[in-house]
């Protein structure tokens, strides 16, 4: 499973032409979740434990409050969604798994077929519930308009599959 996970000020979704608000979180994550050929609910458990703990919100997060005026530097990121009481807005987003190499159209077949798909997403949410935190979640298959205030930037992208691995080290000169 593939997961882009960014830290948000406030995010909604809203469903396709009629702009319905389908669900909206004040502060905390919104975790757009591809899923792919091959994955399993170990997939889904491992990137929820991942996302939960996640420490990417600062510490005057915590201390001055999610809106407060600062100067404009932040302390260390040592607190997790959980530990600022935010909440997890979660949008499957099967183009996660889009591969762009060839020509000009995207690829899709590492993504998985939908309903086996739909199965693991549903499972995933269900996962994120059993945390704890609140969650909120788009609609599988659906046409939505994710809106999102994105605080820092904070993004990154969260592969079930590199679990345990890390990037290569760039050596200056080569």
């Amino acid at each position: 499973m593939r997961t882009v996970v960014q830290r948000v000020r406030r995010a909604e979704v809203r469903l396709g032409e009629s702009g319905e608000v389908l669900c909206r979180i004040q502060h905390g994550l919104c975790v757009l979740v591809g899923v792919g050929v091959g994955d399993t609910e170990e997939d889904a458990a491992w990137l929820v434990d991942k996302i939960a703990g996640l420490r990417v919100f600062p510490d005057v997060t915590v201390d001055r409050g999610i809106d407060a005026p600062g100067d404009g530097k932040e302390g260390p990121m040592n607190r997790s969604v959980g530990d600022v009481s935010g909440a997890l807005l979660l949008v499957s987003q099967f183009t996660l798994y889009g591969d762009c190499r060839k020509g000009r159209r995207p690829s899709f077949t590492d993504a998985m077929p939908p309903g086996p798909a739909e199965a693991l997403y549903d499972h995933f949410v269900a996962l994120a519930r059993r945390t704890g935190l609140s969650v909120a979640a788009g609609r599988f298959r659906a046409m939505m308009q994710v809106e999102l205030v994105n605080d820092g930037p904070v993004t990154l992208v969260i592969d079930s599959r590199e679990r345990g691995a890390r990037a290569p080290q760039h050596k200056p000169g080569t």
